[in-house]
């Protein structure tokens, strides 16, 4: 019991210690694992509600029989089972529809995520684009106006000249160019 006294541990107990509690740890793991029961082969399996659970299972309609899945094919050759008769996963569902679906499925994923990204850039561009059109407009309003006070203003600057000249009679008559000479 000196490890449990107060004075100061060495680090040679330390890791003596350290040692022996590892190793009855792994001893006491090693009696309570068991192996589990090897599993079992495909043609054990007499039905396809059987058969198919197991994911390296193959049912085949052909000859009702369960086969291992040839994992070495992405697809199982014609050899093996054709494909309209072949199930794996669920018994209600054919292998050749099962690809089909998928096929489909991955397609329309793939086709929305596509026309998403489309949008999405388009909707961006055309906000771009029409940010300098709209300021282009707003700079083409104001010119206009600018242009419309400007020439409300001359015509008001002509009209009060034009009622100066005719106050003081500097103002042309079209009618009697010498009219001015007549006043004299």
């Amino acid at each position: 019991m000196s490890f449990f006294t107060t004075e100061r541990q060495t680090p040679t107990k330390l890791v003596l210690c350290g040692a022996v509690v590892l190793c009855l740890s792994f001893v006491s793991l090693g009696e309570c694992q068991t192996s589990p029961p090897p599993p079992l082969p495909c043609s054990s399996f007499k039905n396809c509600d059987t058969c198919v659970p197991h994911a390296k299972c193959l049912w085949c309609f052909t000859n009702n029989n369960c086969t291992e899945y040839p994992v070495s094919w992405l697809l199982p050759p014609a050899s093996v089972c054709q494909l309209a008769e072949a199930r794996w996963g669920v018994c209600w569902l054919n292998f050749e529809a099962l690809i089909i679906t998928l096929a489909v499925l991955g397609g329309a994923i793939i086709l929305s995520i596509v026309v998403c990204c489309c949008y999405c850039c388009c909707s961006c561009c055309k906000k771009r684009r029409s940010r300098p059109d709209g300021d282009d407009e707003i700079f083409a309003r104001r010119r206009e106006e600018i242009k419309q006070r400007a020439e409300e203003r001359n015509v008001e600057r002509k009209a009060r000249h034009d009622q100066i000249r005719k106050k003081y009679g500097l103002m042309s008559d079209s009618d009697h160019p010498y009219s001015k000479f007549e006043n004299e």
